[in-house]
């Protein structure tokens, strides 16, 4: 059966003893299948990915299981497998490894996933914080890594070493903490200098009513400690890639109602967009797997490869034009039990009504009126029995008594 599927779509000190482990062995999620869906589909959403440095080999997720294919496209090869939610997958420099968000062991953590022998290595370690976007340092040997306290909180980026531990924390909110809110910095980017490391910025995690700009891009220079302003759009600046050949900067920005995908020449700082629009960004919300989906450059910085209108597609730099990277996943996805309850509800004349809503007194307190199942009544109180005060049709809400108790003002929705 073929379907197309929407996607819905989280310096080493004292390392820990972490072993490399298979999936199966180290999948303590409190959830046991009890359903599967036969997936057969050529189309997905929010999907994150990321491109081997040897430039062949894509790895990118999909309804939390992580897959790779071919560059040129294909049937996808699955690389893990469960009820766990697999994402945000980034190959290490040697091309060996894939670091990625999961919350396998019961909680939001960082895992790496050997390619060849498909063992996996816990990082992080808790039942609490949130990690999103996960990099790898130029030199294979840490990992920097977005992380809250909990799910809706602020986001610092943190560095652990490839081997776990207790990480550090990169950058803390200057003292006192600014009236708009704690610092959230995510979607860490590395380009050709590693003395700097490019992130989204924001101030607090999310807000009601969210005025514009939300992200501007910063770097953080390693070496000073130093945060720049290095892009601060009206429609946002966030999720980062530099080219490898430190030539290009490529970020998501919003213009009006959509976003897309700008692209900077480093030298003469001229802009333009690459992709325009591309999808829907997440920086009203909490943006738990980030602002937008990954994306990355093509190891000869000819190209970026990036995931948006439920396809995968190659972005020309030169801007020559996008082209479409076919892919297609085959799998059986295990389902939790079905969250599906039985009511009983009576069909007689006569029956309890178990929700009233804005009562109000007249003026005299001997009348009540108020609102049932969206429509209007009044009664003697303290007690009496109820009569609908209208005869009209539609949602009846928020009733006021006029001053000599004559009246009612109400709202209608018709």
């Amino acid at each position: 059966m073929r379907f197309r599927a929407v996607v819905a779509a989280v310096l080493a000190t004292s390392p820990l003893l972490a072993q490399g482990t298979t999936p199966a062995a180290n999948n303590t999620l409190p959830l046991v299948p009890t359903r599967t869906i036969n997936l057969d589909t050529d189309e997905g959403t929010w999907i994150s990915l990321d491109v081997s440095p040897d430039g062949r080999t894509i790895v990118f997720d999909l309804l939390g299981d992580l897959y790779t294919m071919p560059i040129t496209g294909g049937t996808a090869t699955q690389l893990t497998k469960g009820m766990q939610y697999d994402a945000q997958p980034r190959f290490s420099p040697d091309g060996n490894l894939v670091v990625f968000t999961s919350d396998k062991d019961g909680g939001d953590n960082v895992w790496t996933i050997d390619i060849a022998t498909k063992a996996t290595k816990q990082i992080t370690r808790g039942k609490t914080n949130r990690y999103r976007s996960p990099e790898w340092t130029p030199d294979g040997l840490y990992i920097v890594v977005s992380r809250a306290p909990s799910p809706i909180g602020a986001s610092k980026p943190w560095m652990f070493h490839k081997d776990g531990g207790s990480g550090v924390q990169l950058v803390r909110d200057p003292a006192p903490v600014p009236a708009n809110g704690p610092l959230s910095l995510v979607g860490a980017a590395f380009g050709k200098d590693d003395r700097y490391i490019w992130f989204g910025q924001r101030q607090g995690a999310w807000e009601y009513n969210a005025g514009f700009p939300q992200y501007q891009l910063v770097t953080l220079d390693r070496q000073t400690g130093r945060r720049d302003t290095r892009a601060n759009l009206l429609g946002g600046a966030f999720r980062p890639a530099l080219s490898p050949d430190g030539k290009w900067l490529v970020y998501g920005s919003r213009y009006e109602a959509q976003t897309g995908l700008r692209i900077r020449d480093l030298e003469s700082g001229d802009e333009k967009w690459l992709a325009f629009p591309v999808q829907r960004d997440e920086q009203e919300s909490v943006a738990s797997l980030d602002a937008l989906p990954g994306y990355s450059f093509t190891p000869d910085s000819r190209a970026v490869i990036a995931s948006y209108g439920g396809k995968i597609w190659r972005a020309a730099v030169d801007g020559s034009g996008q082209t479409a990277i076919p892919f297609r996943v085959q799998t059986t996805i295990d389902m939790g039990p079905k969250l599906a309850f039985n009511y009983r509800v009576s069909d007689s004349a006569d029956f309890l009504v178990r929700q009233i809503r804005d009562a109000v007194p007249s003026p005299d307190g001997k009348q009540l009126a108020f609102i049932s199942m969206d429509r209007l009544y009044t009664m003697p109180f303290p007690g009496g029995t109820p009569r609908l005060a209208t005869s009209g049709q539609g949602n009846e809400q928020q009733p006021a008594w006029s001053p000599d108790g004559k009246w009612i003002a109400y709202v209608l929705w018709g």
